[in-house]
Order: structure tokens, then sequence, then C-alpha cells
């Protein structure tokens, strides 16, 4: 067993993507969906400023 061999062996490179040629049609959808995404992303960021829902369970009164 020589020293070469031990270890970890690196992975293979991986073959480079083919630029593909789009159609109006694939445009019009990753355009639909960058939209929906905003959207949604605006949806999340102001439900998130909120504080709990429904947070009217057991209510504890000032007396012992």
């Amino acid at each position: 067993m020589s020293g070469r061999e031990g270890g970890k062996k690196k992975p293979l490179k991986a073959p480079k993507k083919q630029n593909k040629d789009l159609d109006d049609d694939d445009v019009a959808f990753k355009q639909k969906q960058k939209e929906e995404q905003k959207a949604l992303d605006a949806l999340k960021a102001k439900a998130g400023g909120k504080g709990p829902l429904g947070s009217s369970g057991i209510k504890k009164s000032g007396k012992k």
C-alpha cells in the first residue's frame, strides 16, 4: 500500500452545464415564478411581524 492511495479520493469534476436556448414560454414562466416568489416573501414578512395567533388561552387572575 503506497502513501498515495490512502485517504479520501478526490471526486470527479462535474461536466459544465450547457446553455439552453429559452423559448418565449420559458422566459414568461420564469418571470411569473419570480413574481410569485416575491409576493410570497412579502406575505411572509407581513405575517412574521405579528405575535402568536389565538393567544386568548388560559387567563391568569391577579389573585393568589
